[in-house]
């Protein structure tokens, strides 16, 4: 259960990021049946898709190679700046 909570957590954050997808999707099936309009179902469905294989994606890291498990949420943070060692805090 833990892990279905992260991936939500991470789906969430990816289509906050990525809300151009849905709406997108949204312009297309809300319009009239235009056929200029077919690259907003397009790049809707591509960004969409992209949101959430980024969010299985990182549920994934966060989860391999841990001996405790996916319910060890207390090294969340550090698993992630281990596996992200770009990202530093600054001041």
């Amino acid at each position: 259960m833990a892990t279905f909570k992260r991936y939500l957590a991470f789906q969430a954050m990816t289509l906050t990021f990525g809300i151009v997808g849905p709406i997108f999707l949204l312009l297309y099936f809300a319009s009239q049946p235009d056929p200029t309009l077919k690259w907003a179902y397009w790049w809707g469905l591509v960004i969409t898709t992209a949101d959430v294989l980024v969010a299985l994606w990182l549920t994934e890291q966060t989860i391999t190679g841990t001996a405790e498990g996916p319910d060890d949420a207390q090294s969340l943070p550090t698993r992630i700046a281990e596996r992200f060692p770009g990202l530093t805090q600054r001041s």
